[in-house]
């Protein structure tokens, strides 16, 4: 009975530990690669787009707050598999700039934890949405933890369903809390600059 206690507690850590950092490796791979599509797809010509499809990239995310290592690709979707790539964009909330609310949903702890520290941002830090044309930067407006079935938050007004939105928001969910997924932490930020984006795409 000891020795199976110590294997299922061996093995209860090496399977936590997959979580953490395996899964971390796993979507460093897939960002490395998206990056390079998402690179290869700008820098084409204008007629030569192609169609978006769930898992693709769609934008890169900026959160200057969080460091110069808090960057990363959007993808479409958000999907268990679309999920484990990055951030995901909810199909059919607003794209980037757009009237609206641009939803982007993303990993607390496992699979890179990519909005592991959305906690920290308070009101007027900046989250910055680069797309093939433009650099949007949103502005942190609000930010509440709810229950998990609150699907008001990505209303095309957060938390205003049937509202006709008259301005351009982004909502960030994740988790909360940490290594739980009893509730939900939302972040809701509002555009405050539009500017031609120039600088070419680069995982660096």
């Amino acid at each position: 009975m000891g020795e199976l206690c110590v294997t299922t507690g061996l093995l209860l850590v090496l399977f936590t530990a997959y979580l953490l950092w395996g899964t971390g490796r796993y979507v460093d791979q897939e960002q490395e690669r998206l990056f390079r599509e998402l690179a290869r797809t700008w820098e084409a010509p204008r007629g030569t787009t192609e169609r978006v499809r769930l898992g693709d990239g769609v934008a890169l995310i900026r959160i200057p707050k969080l460091g110069d290592g808090f960057r990363y690709v959007v993808v479409e979707g958000v999907g268990t598999a679309d999920l484990r790539k990055g951030p995901g964009h909810y199909p059919g909330t607003a794209m980037p700039g757009q009237l609206g609310n641009f939803v982007v949903s993303g990993h607390r702890t496992t699979y890179g934890g990519p909005f592991n520290r959305l906690d920290e941002l308070d009101i007027g830090d900046e989250i910055v949405i680069d797309t093939r044309r433009w650099r949007f930067t949103y502005r942190v407006t609000q930010s509440r933890v709810v229950p998990p079935t609150a699907s008001e938050a990505i209303a095309r007004v957060p938390f205003r369903p049937g509202r006709k939105p008259a301005k351009r928001y982004i909502t960030l969910t994740t988790c909360h809390p940490e290594y739980s997924a009893a509730e939900r932490l939302i972040v809701v930020g509002e555009l405050a600059e539009r500017v031609p984006r120039i600088q070419p795409v680069s995982a660096s």
